[in-house]
């Protein structure tokens, strides 16, 4: 029984840390342009995309991107629009605006943005932003998006990091950076497949323009309200 005891003590423990680690430990500080996240990225045409020719900025230039709060409010310009670094060679080029058609998430719309060994990925009221930048590590270290909880008036989702590195034309993201791959991006065809933790797979097809109704994020996760205790 001491040992029991023992055991269920130090889960205990681990699981509030754990906790601590996802709701209640300091977000990173918010370093994107805020003319950038100001702006309104549903008006661009995402099949022009820029020329990777080197004139410009590289990546680490350019301050990282990152979700402020637990969403944006609205679909914001392009983080890496000022970076002409080519690309890598063992990198397939993903850039642009793509569409869920087939598979677990139809309807999903992501923007992808890559230039040197940086990609940024927006959508559904996130930025997840790996790679070299002229302000914060190379991991994400950003948010999910999904709000779990609300106190008052904070709300809390929970912190994700992740890193992401090409392997044979795959976009793979690895938790923290060294851990296992949860997400994976790649081309078949002229569609851009995208694996999540959960199984599902998505398959996409570029679009020019930004549907109206994704430029303002739909407020995702449970919510549960801890400020009314009948909530």
């Amino acid at each position: 029984m001491k040992w029991l005891r023992r055991a269920v003590g130090i889960l205990l423990v681990l699981a509030l840390l754990v906790f601590w680690q996802l709701f209640l430990s300091s977000r990173p500080p918010l370093t994107i342009d805020p003319a950038t996240l100001a702006g309104d990225g549903s008006t661009i045409d995402y099949c022009d995309l820029p020329l990777l020719d080197g004139l410009g900025k590289r990546a680490e230039d350019i301050p990282k991107g990152n979700t402020p709060g637990c969403s944006y409010t609205h679909f914001p310009l392009p983080i890496l629009a000022e970076c002409t670094e080519p690309l890598p060679d063992e990198a397939a080029d993903l850039r642009g605006l793509w569409k869920g058609v087939a598979g677990d998430r139809l309807e999903h719309v992501e923007r992808v943005e890559q230039c040197g060994s940086r990609t940024v990925i927006t959508t559904a009221g996130i930025i997840h932003d790996s790679g070299p930048n002229s302000t914060l590590g190379e991991n994400t270290d950003d948010t999910e998006g999904a709000v779990v909880f609300v106190l008052g008036d904070r709300e809390y989702c929970p912190r994700t990091s992740a890193r992401a590195d090409w392997k044979d034309g795959v976009l793979e993201f690895r938790v923290l950076g060294w851990g296992p791959v949860v997400v994976r991006r790649y081309l078949e065809g002229d569609q851009l497949v995208w694996e999540y933790p959960d199984g599902s797979v998505t398959r996409m097809e570029r679009i020019c323009i930004l549907p109206d109704e994704k430029r303002i994020p739909t407020p995702r996760g449970p919510r549960f309200d801890l400020s009314d205790p009948l909530g």
